[in-house]
């Protein structure tokens, strides 16, 4: 093109992009089901075993609403930090409890009586001694905090702190104690006041106040407390959430460790010495931040459940400075008060307003002919991120539930993350009885409204607490029963995938259906790579992967797996484990092994292909603490399982005599298994619940079962993931490719019998 035509094409351009008419912004649309997906029934169950039962209490003043008419409205249960073993838990109506080995609740505290007669419990739902938070160092200073709410005199004769809201009709105050004796059944000492705040509603006050119990002396965050404050009704017609000048609508974080006045202002939080803002506020934009808690090891997030306006329950990952939006935003849509029955989309250019969203979230879905300005009864309760020794199968997840319905629900913590711009699959576990019986929260609290509380011990066990009926739950068992699997399987299945559980909204990654809740990526080929043909009785999809570009250097096979390179603590059962089994269908759909696409040579093939396998705990992606694979034993092919016990250290491999066409023909599907005893150092494979006949390739002992320790067990380290038809999940080459098919893969933390594999294989066959 000549130059001249160039330049003129190009001024005709920049002249039109100059003076053509801005592009309009889509508006907002309404929804009217802004959360379709509903949560996903889990093959988790957790036992529910009667911990605590409290004596029956009344409000103060006789209730208007029925709703606060409870057996004991229970509203926490925790730990005092001073190494007693001591739980505690208020109640609503006034008395602080302390329940020692026996379980038994005696009074430490009346709250009620300390406050007469200003003290109100029998007005709005959150009205009354609503929460206690003892300080870090309470065995040694005997401090702790409670929180309850004031009216009558209290109104003319006490001003509030922080800017009050118009018409304030109730006072949200919160008390230091310092006991004389730390150690003592009952408190004797003294009280001095720290904050107290104006609402003008008798709902969404001060739900909660606390520690953040993993901060320790020297942190910053050590012994500063964080205030959950609601918008006291009015921030559904105000700006109130949204406004820094004032408390209402916030978590507020203070010291009140303070030799100066009632508190100091941290100076790490975000608007601390700003004008016109509260240097107490540490994160913004709520309705009513009703329970938060830390996930202490893992990078310490602070996740909130708030409760929401029209149709939203969410779960927030909150951090300094944070703006959840409301009355803006409810969840991730845009709330409009001149339309109670529509939540509506955000707008093209939502991202100018930096708006903190959920990380999971669930929507009310009100019966056929609500009225939809109605109260459909769904109110979220936040709970905890588990994080204990006793119950594996829970480890990682965050239990929470619905207030009213009691319906309990658990996400993966790992998958709550703002960042990813999706929301975590949230998860309905099912609930035994001690006796093994199936119940729901309504069974157990004798009542279609539970008032659903959780707590946790120092060890970070986790309770279910009803005010219906006064009772607290310990959870006490976690396990799995995952349909098609052989019974004896389930307490020790770490991981299963049968690719007929996408995750919601990305079916380019698989549920686990084990123990772990480990989900899988399909890597390369995403949803495509789940295809119609099941391997057995009730499948109906398989994993198909392959090499997808047999002359092109590069990692564009298809493969499936996850890898982190600081391990994963889900697959923790592999640690310190004494066996490891792993099975599954296999369907051989093309020839190999793969050309290697690594190598210069164009007829150079792989030295082996690929099928599952669980990674060390030191792995690159490739190294293997337990394999089931084909590579290549004195120059030929042959179906093995292979195994190191110790990072870093030698591998042992069992081969099978047949030869590998013999045991995968193509195009039939196969049940192989492999099982690996860490401390006899046996390894045996199995194909359709027979055992092969085999040998081991390697002389001596490569796995140091040799003298001591006894047992002999594999290295204490977090696996770093699960690779399955090829090495390297993360993506970083390829490697080992299998054109093949897969289904019912299972990763056991033991060694399978050969009359279970037999079983397991007669069960689907």
């Amino acid at each position: 093109m000549p130059a001249f035509r160039t330049l003129t094409v190009a001024v005709v351009l920049l002249l039109t992009a100059l003076f053509a008419p801005p592009a309009v912004a889509a508006a907002p649309v309404p929804i009217d089901d802004p959360i379709p997906e509903k949560p996903t029934p889990s093959p988790l169950t957790l036992t529910l075993e009667e911990f605590a039962s409290f004596p029956k209490t009344e409000t103060i003043p006789e209730p208007t609403d029925p709703r606060l008419v409870r057996w004991a409205r229970i509203n926490y249960l925790g730990e005092l930090p001073d190494g007693s073993r001591r739980l505690y838990a208020n109640d609503l109506n006034g008395k602080l409890y302390l329940l020692g080995r026996d379980r038994q609740p005696k009074e430490y505290l009346d709250v009620a009586a300390a406050f007469a007669p200003d003290f109100v419990s029998g007005r709005g739902l959150g009205s009354g001694f609503g929460f206690a938070a003892f300080h870090p160092e309470f065995g040694r200073n005997g401090r702790f905090y409670t929180v309850h709410t004031e009216w009558g005199d209290a109104l003319t004769t006490k001003t509030p702190d922080l800017p009050p809201q118009p018409g304030t009709r109730f006072h949200g105050v919160i008390t230091e104690w310092t006991a004389a004796n730390p150690r003592a059944a009952t408190f004797t000492g003294t009280r001095r006041e720290v904050l107290r705040l104006g609402f003008s509603g008798q709902i969404h006050g001060i739900q909660q106040i606390d520690f953040n119990p993993a901060a320790r002396p020297g942190d910053a965050d050590h012994g500063l407390l964080y205030v959950a404050a609601g918008d006291g009704g009015r921030g559904v017609t105000s700006d109130d959430p949204q406004n820094l000048a004032i408390p209402q609508g916030k978590i507020l974080r203070i010291d009140p460790d303070s030799s100066t006045g009632k508190y100091d202002i941290p100076p790490s939080n975000p608007f601390a010495g700003q004008a016109g803002k509260l240097g107490e506020i540490y994160a913004y934009g709520m309705r009513d931040p009703h329970r938060f808690s830390w996930d202490s090891k893992a990078g310490n997030r602070l996740f909130l459940g708030h409760i929401g306006e029209h149709a939203i329950e969410a779960v927030y990952d909150v951090g300094p400075g944070d703006n959840l939006g409301w009355s803006e935003r409810e969840g991730s849509f845009v709330y409009d008060q001149a339309d109670r029955c529509h939540l509506y989309t955000l707008p093209d250019d939502d991202a100018q307003y930096g708006y903190t969203y959920p990380v999971a979230a669930y929507d009310h879905d009100p019966p056929p002919g609500h009225p939809c300005t109605a109260d459909s009864g769904h109110a979220i309760v936040g709970g905890f991120v588990y994080r204990g020794d006793r119950l594996p199968l829970l480890y990682g997840k965050y239990l929470f539930g619905d207030i009213v319905d009691g319906q309990v629900f658990y996400t993966i913590a790992a998958d709550m993350r703002e960042q990813t711009g999706t929301r975590a699959t949230i998860y309905q576990p099912r609930l035994v009885d001690a006796a093994g019986r199936p119940v729901t929260m309504q069974d157990l609290s004798g009542n279609t409204r539970v008032d659903l509380r959780f707590g946790q011990d120092a060890a970070g066990e986790l309770y279910a607490l009803s005010k219906a009926n006064g009772k607290i739950w310990k959870v006490t068992k976690a396990t799995y029963a995952p349909s098609g699997v052989l019974p004896s399987f389930r307490p020790g299945l770490v991981a299963a995938y049968d690719f007929e559980h996408p995750v919601p909204g990305d079916p380019a990654r698989e549920q686990d259906q084990g123990l772990s809740g480990t989900p899988i990526s399909l890597v390369n080929g995403g949803a495509a790579m789940r295809v119609a043909d099941g391997a057995y009785r009730g499948s109906t999809h398989s994993l198909q992967t392959r090499q997808v570009d047999q002359a092109a250097t590069g990692n564009d096979d298809w493969k499936a797996g996850v890898y982190a390179e600081t391990g994963l603590p889900g697959l923790r059962a592999f640690n310190a484990a004494a066996g490891t089994t792993i099975m599954g269908w296999f369907k051989m759909t093309g020839t190999g092994p793969a050309l290697n696409t690594n190598t210069p040579d164009p007829a150079d093939r792989y030295g082996a292909i690929g099928l599952a396998g669980v990674l060390s705990g030191d792995s690159q992606g490739h190294d293997v603490r337990a394999l089931l694979e084909l590579i290549t034993v004195e120059g030929e092919l042959r179906v093995v399982a292979l195994a190191r016990r110790v990072d870093g250290s030698a591998s042992q491999t069992f081969a099978a005599d047949l030869p590998w066409q013999t045991i995968l023909p193509r195009d039939r599907w196969v049940f192989l298994a492999a099982t690996f005893d860490f401390d006899t150092g046996a390894m045996r494979l199995y194909r359709d619940g027979r055992a092969l006949d085999g040998s081991y390739t390697v002389d001596g002992d490569p796995w140091g079962l040799k003298g001591d320790p006894e047992p002999d067990l594999t290295s204490a380290t977090d696996p770093r993931g699960i690779k399955i038809g090829g090495s390297h999940p993360q993506n970083t080459r390829e490697q080992n490719p299998c054109d093949c098919r897969m289904d019912g893969l299972m990763f056991l933390d033991r060694v399978a019998t050969p009359g279970e594999i037999r079983a397991q294989y007669a069960l689907l066959r």
